[in-house]
């Protein structure tokens, strides 16, 4: 229980830096636009865009699809089992600066998917893998300056995503 207080603790102290960091206003704009990258709408063109190519005989869709029927099943079981606020019902005082889909905040499903997608695709198209990482990076934190998300959240949407992505990839070769 020690060690939960601990990395909550440390969560409120690095979420409220960055939230009172004098560049927050300009970040909160930029950090809307970046997160709305990370909504879904794209992941579907590029699936589209894959199919259209090859059909479902294209190896990096049918990983995306292993993935995301890996995925989201997962997000959904520890988001409704840990069942942690989000910031804005966590600190007093504290709004957020867009309105969640939902109400718990651990993992984040949006740099989850952000990182299985850049991962998926970098192992594809390598010469995308920075690009995308640097992306899906940008995605989790838009999510914590946006006021929705602890950085533990993000954490953990990382390291999910990237897992899914490799053993999805392992399964496909």
């Amino acid at each position: 229980m020690k060690l939960l207080y601990a990395i909550h603790k440390y969560d409120v102290f690095m979420f409220s830096w960055l939230i009172n960091a004098s560049i927050h206003n300009s970040l909160t704009r930029i950090s809307r636009y970046v997160s709305r990258t990370g909504d879904g709408q794209l992941y579907v063109l590029v699936m589209a865009l894959l199919y259209w190519h090859e059909g479902l005989q294209n190896m990096p869709l049918q990983a995306i699809l292993l993935a995301f029927s890996l995925e989201r099943p997962l997000y959904f079981v520890l988001k409704n089992g840990f069942r942690r606020n989000r910031p804005e019902a966590a600190l007093k005082n504290f709004h957020s600066f867009i309105k969640p889909s939902d109400k718990f905040s651990f993992p984040s499903g949006h740099t989850s998917a952000a990182f299985m997608m850049a991962t998926l695709l970098g192992h594809f198209f390598p010469i995308l893998l920075i690009p995308l990482c640097c992306w899906a990076g940008l995605v989790g934190f838009s999510r914590v300056a946006l006021g929705v998300h602890f950085p533990t959240d993000i954490l953990v949407g990382c390291v999910m995503g990237i897992s899914i992505a490799l053993f999805s990839i392992g399964q496909i070769i």
